[in-house]
């Protein structure tokens, strides 16, 4: 098993994290690590417990060919069985103090926040991980209104003690508006999954992130 110190320091150093469902091509998936993703997590709500776990064994073997690190979403108690770096949590799911009694302390803990005191409360409960958003409403979480480009400049002024990554819209197009806003890491899903080519996808948003990052590093 790899240890906690490990998967931290790869959460450091992630930058473009796919969110997807088990019947995604493993073609896609492949193509997509190639071009650049290096966190995947398997989200599925409507698979069975045997479903989810034979789509991770498969996530778990892509991701390990490409070096990236491997989510399931919303089930501590599979993310075990199905050796996964993390576990990602939404606002109505386990507490995150819950989610850290079953996975142990090597096990990586991600939390959905959608406001500034959400962000607070994720970081006082011990996430590994802040997802930020949604930046624009998203057919993938039907009903669930925009935060705006605000909250991630609040995210940016506020630099909590674990990464973050803007969600929520985000492709090609507007990933520029995300990075001006000082968001360094993203969390997509058709921007990659569904593109004509999912390689080229990756490594142009990817790009945008990392000359984000030069950009504040210099101003720095």
């Amino acid at each position: 098993m790899k240890s906690s110190v490990d998967r931290r320091a790869r959460l450091a150093e992630a930058r473009l994290y796919l969110v997807t469902e088990g019947a995604t091509d493993p073609g896609v998936l492949r193509a997509a690590m190639e071009g650049g993703v290096d966190m995947l997590q398997l989200r599925d709500p409507a698979a069975s417990d045997d479903e989810l776990l034979a789509a991770a064994a498969l996530f778990r073997t892509l991701c390990d060919e490409h070096g990236a690190l491997l989510w399931l979403n919303d089930r501590p108690d599979l993310a075990l069985c199905a050796h996964a770096d993390g576990v990602h949590l939404g606002q109505e799911d386990m507490p995150v103090g819950r989610a850290r009694e079953l996975v142990g302390d090597d096990v990586l803990i991600g939390l959905s926040t959608h406001s500034p005191e959400q962000l607070e409360a994720g970081v006082r409960a011990g996430a590994d991980q802040l997802s930020v958003g949604p930046v624009w409403e998203t057919p993938t979480k039907p009903g669930r209104p925009a935060a705006g480009l605000g909250y991630l400049r609040h995210a940016a002024r506020r630099e909590p003690p674990v990464p973050w990554f803007a969600i929520g819209g985000i492709d090609r197009r507007n990933v520029g508006e995300v990075v001006a806003a000082g968001a360094q890491r993203a969390v997509v899903v058709r921007a990659v999954r569904d593109a004509p080519d999912p390689r080229a996808a990756a490594s142009a948003l990817r790009a945008a992130l990392l000359e984000g990052r030069s950009t504040v590093g210099a101003a720095q």
